[in-house]
């Protein structure tokens, strides 16, 4: 079985592709899988680092004003099919997956087109433009909420797998990643994260909450993205006492172990996220992006708020003040965590991962 994974840019579009394609790997051992993303995706890093051939294309996303960039867009764009066509010429898939990004237009399209078995996979309640262009060409179209069957047509393509999450989120010591991690003992562990690229407005919060507030009252993995770190490591100012309380990192690779360790996350509200979240059953306080298409992360957090299992706080709301009083309101009441701990898991799909493998290989038969 040989197959081609198209997804990239942000860790929402790759992390899906990778637990699939492990997936795959741990039920037939012999099959023979290769991503395709751009070169300036976060997709260079994450699929090497798993073990899986990268291969690129050149392709970038519309602005909706006109401008040089456009055109530069629109060439890219055509040169972005012949592109993908050698590149499914060179791997000779039995089936493509598109798992999100603008790399998945051209090589979708063209595997279609080639006769090639096609699946989309669509994590948000509401459907990228890709996805919803692709949706006529593929063999199947796996959503993970059962709200974004309304933006598709063709319903006899559309299969309910929910989002596909690593294997190693459940496969996962706590203590041992206690121990690991070298914080303190006795204190609760909060992890606070914006997204694969960081989110400038929870990172400058959380920087205020440390500076100003903090005094001790937990510890905290606080991943600000690449592009942030440096300005966002230099400005967290802490009395010598606190500072082994507090992990400034770029990016969390090892983002089972830390899971599996937090007590509260601290996160925006894509859908893999809210997936794992569910998954693992930890307790959340969700700051939605507003910058989303639809803002259908807001529509992610209330879904997972209104089963108990997280605070949600806007970012047109958060400060310093409101972010620290949530976050020792709840940690100071380990009876309300776990409850929330608890309806965290009401509406997970834990098997995804078979419900995908099953299209793939009904599709390849």
């Amino acid at each position: 079985m040989k197959v081609l994974i198209a997804g990239g840019g942000t860790g929402g579009h790759i992390n899906p592709g990778l637990a699939i394609a492990k997936h795959i790997m741990k039920k037939n051992p012999s099959a023979e899988i290769t991503f395709v993303g751009t070169k300036k995706g976060l997709e260079t890093k994450l699929v090497p680092r798993e073990g899986f051939t990268l291969e690129t294309i050149t392709v970038r996303g519309f602005k909706r004003k006109l401008s040089l960039d456009t055109v530069l867009a629109l060439k890219e764009l055509a040169q972005s099919f012949f592109q993908a066509s050698r590149l499914i010429k060179k791997v000779r898939p039995d089936v493509v997956i598109g798992t999100g990004g603008y790399v998945c237009g051209p090589v979708l399209y063209v595997a279609a087109k080639k006769g090639i078995p096609t699946l989309i996979h669509e994590s948000n309640a509401f459907p990228g433009v890709t996805n919803r262009l692709l949706e006529r060409y593929v063999n199947y179209v796996a959503i993970s909420f059962k709200d974004a069957e309304k933006y598709f047509k063709n319903k006899e393509k559309l299969v309910h797998t929910g989002n596909p999450v690593r294997q190693e989120l459940m496969n996962t010591n706590r203590e041992a990643v206690l121990k690991k991690l070298d914080i303190v003992e006795g204190k609760p562990l909060l992890v606070a994260m914006g997204g694969s690229r960081g989110a400038r407005k929870i990172n400058e919060t959380v920087v205020e909450m440390l500076n100003t507030r903090f005094k001790g009252e937990f510890n905290l993995i606080f991943a600000t993205g690449e592009a942030q770190f440096n300005d966002i490591n230099l400005s967290v100012c802490l009395d010598e006492k606190y500072k082994k309380m507090v992990k400034v990192v770029p990016y969390i690779y090892e983002v089972g172990q830390v899971y599996a360790a937090s007590d509260l996350m601290i996160c925006r509200a894509g859908a893999i996220t809210i997936s794992e979240l569910q998954t693992m059953g930890i307790p959340s306080l969700l700051i939605p992006s507003p910058y989303v298409t639809a803002n259908h992360q807001e529509h992610n957090a209330r879904s997972l708020e209104k089963d108990g299992g997280a605070v949600v706080i806007l970012e047109n709301e958060l400060n310093a003040d409101i972010l620290y009083n949530s976050i020792i309101k709840l940690i100071s009441n380990r009876d309300v965590l776990n409850r929330m701990a608890a309806d965290a898991t009401k509406n997970r799909i834990i098997d995804s991962g078979e419900k995908i493998y099953s299209l793939v290989e009904n599709m390849c038969k």
